[in-house]
């Protein structure tokens, strides 16, 4: 098997060679609008997800170039290099963008939000990322004076756990699955993101009217060597559910590999989002098949995600992310918008105008007018599915991503898993 960091150093080469292809320096690039791409490339952790962000970014600003780009300038990307692990990375990169005068940021992700979110702050160029933090929101509500151009183009991590435990609900009173037990073992990974959904988790849980109760705890640390111990504990306890809470694809696809050759029979393996990175599914090498992750962004499978999807696809090739790159290519379409009618030298006036907004894009409906300055999230902050950014859950079958949940937009109804 690749090691996770070895496979992001290859990454990470592959998407500097693809910068260089895609936005060459140009003579004649006085009047282009710039937009800011702080790009993991050599960071220990995140160098998928961002490969994916900036793939569905250059479909974007290819489509919108091709068609005349706004007004007749072009827009054009500029990328750095940022370490989502530390906050001078994130600081640094940040910076280094409003050197170049870009006129927003648009950001995949940090796993330390604030300092990036202060120091875009600072620069008073709108800052668009995917951060998935509660924290995150909760900066902006405190302080919409100094935040007011910092805007989440997502829901918090809180959903990861919170509305995992709800679609469980809905799963078993819909009938297509029986749990076992009514037990959740929680495998929990250390950072600050992983821990917020484990609490989240067990909040549901404690809401549940005893519906579900916690299994077992068990802690791991990033990077996971072996999950040997893990898979011990996770017989001892033989809960109905197994709730991995962690996100790296390549440890994810270890799992898989050793739970496939001793599994929990009849448990419901969950593995938090890591999955959605293109590695997992080949770094599995199908023994995935039956597990199911999540996310509360990701491209649709109806019409619009399927032309998107179909669009990447021809470029890049079949192995596709689900979530990085519509919400890539969503983010610069939003912003694409705005541009339209604001002048993009106006940072307060896009910021405005982003306010206002409401965008329907391959994963869900964008609006930012509330004090988070962030979407709704289907189906839990509303019942209406063209009304947010809408949780997914998927499962591996036939060794593809298919949506489950939520009804309105799944492609297959939950299957057995092998192991059951």
């Amino acid at each position: 098997m690749v090691s996770g960091i070895k496979r992001r150093e290859f990454l990470g080469a592959a998407v500097g060679a693809a910068v260089l292809t895609a936005f060459p320096p140009r003579a004649d690039a006085a009047d282009d609008i710039l937009i800011g791409l702080p790009t993991a490339q050599s960071s220990p952790v995140g160098v998928g997800d961002h490969k994916d962000w900036l793939n569905g970014i250059t479909v974007g600003i290819d489509e919108i170039n091709a068609g005349g780009g706004i007004k007749g300038r072009k827009l054009r990307a500029e990328v750095v290099d940022i370490d989502v692990l530390t906050p001078e990375g994130t600081v640094g990169a940040i910076q280094s963008l409003n050197g170049k005068k870009v006129h927003a940021i648009a950001s995949a992700f940090v796993l330390i939000p604030q300092p990036a979110m202060d120091a875009a702050a600072a620069t008073k160029v709108p800052y668009l990322h995917g951060n998935t933090s509660l924290a995150s929101l909760e900066l902006v509500k405190s302080n919409p004076a100094k935040y007011k151009n910092v805007f989440q183009i997502d829901g918090a991590e809180t959903w990861y756990g919170y509305g995992f435990v709800r679609y469980l609900d809905k799963i078993v009173a819909g009938g297509t699955w029986k749990p076992k037990n009514n037990k959740i073992h929680i495998v929990q990974e250390q950072i600050a993101y992983t821990q917020v959904i484990s609490k989240s988790v067990q909040k549901a849980i404690a809401e549940s009217g005893g519906k579900w109760a916690v299994g077992a705890i068990t802690d791991i640390q990033f990077p996971v060597q072996d999950w040997s111990p893990v898979l011990r504990a996770l017989h001892e306890t033989d809960a109905g559910v197994i709730f991995i809470d962690h996100w790296v694809a390549a440890e994810l696809a270890a799992f898989a590999q050793q739970f496939s050759g001793d599994p929990v029979k009849g448990s419901l393996v969950y593995l938090q989002y890591g999955p959605s990175q293109p590695e997992f599914l080949s770094l599995a090498a199908g023994t995935a098949e039956g597990m199911i992750w999540g996310t509360v962004v990701g491209t649709h499978a109806d019409a619009a995600g399927q032309e998107f999807r179909k669009t990447y696809t021809k470029r890049y090739g079949d192995n596709m992310g689900i979530v990085y790159t519509g919400s890539g290519y969503d983010t610069v379409k939003m912003l694409a918008q705005v541009w339209a009618s604001v002048d993009p030298s106006d940072f307060d006036g896009v910021g405005n105008a982003i306010r206002k907004l409401r965008y329907e894009g391959v994963c869900g409906t964008y609006t930012f007018d509330r004090p988070e300055q962030a979407p709704l999230v289907h189906p839990w902050q509303t019942e209406d599915v063209k009304a947010g950014i809408s949780h997914l859950l998927l499962q591996v079958q036939d060794g593809k991503h298919k949506i489950i949940a939520p009804a309105e937009l799944a492609e297959v109804k939950i299957k057995p898993a092998p192991w059951f």
